[in-house]
């Protein structure tokens, strides 16, 4: 099973590159998704994480999002010990995941692929791209958080020109339909590829 990287800053439109690509028949695999659902469901992920940030880090069942996020995104170590907890999970999830899909390849959504300098976990990868003010824009409508509380979370991401180095693929994510005539280029490249 062929396994592609999609990422992308926040606000770059990942999350929209992979709907077209699952519109293509691609499936696709959001971490983002399924960390949240490993980080409740799971007791032995949910002990860690309260060891590691206290007991607020849940209400009851429910992950207490704003709560960590407040905690780790202006402290990197400590959001480096909650990548640590989450990530292995995410990846051995993935990989039991890929292994149930019958498609030519899959794709993996997740936001931090080369912060964690896990693009070598990959056949290939595709960055997708937004210039900053645009991300910006996108997040204010969709989130409640502040601007400054955006660049905070920004700051913890590689800018994009360190990024396109290590990428495969690159889909800059301003038109949607020249989004969507890239997505169809890089899907047919990487079947040809293989």
């Amino acid at each position: 099973m062929i396994k592609i990287g999609l990422t992308g800053g926040m606000g770059s439109g990942k999350s929209t590159v992979a709907q077209m690509f699952r519109d293509l028949g691609i499936p696709v695999y959001n971490s983002d998704e399924r960390a949240k659902e490993l980080m409740r469901t799971s007791k032995k992920i949910r002990k860690k994480i309260i060891d590691l940030l206290g007991e607020s880090s849940y209400h009851g069942d429910e992950l207490d999002r704003s709560y960590i996020a407040k905690k780790v995104f202006q402290d990197k170590p400590l959001l480096a010990k909650l990548n640590s907890i989450v990530h292995p999970a995410i990846r051995k999830d993935f990989l039991k995941w890929a292994d149930t899909q019958e498609s030519e390849y899959v794709l993996q959504e997740t936001a931090l692929l080369f912060e964690n300098n896990a693009q070598k976990l990959y056949d290939k990868t595709i960055l997708v791209t937004a210039p900053q003010e645009l991300r910006l824009e996108r997040l204010l409508k969709r989130d409640e958080s502040s601007k400054e509380e955006l660049l905070a979370r920004m700051d913890n991401q590689l800018e994009d020109d360190a990024k396109i180095k290590l990428a495969n693929f690159i889909i800059e994510n301003i038109d949607l339909q020249k989004t969507l005539l890239k997505v169809g280029e890089v899907h047919h490249a990487i079947l040809d590829s293989y």
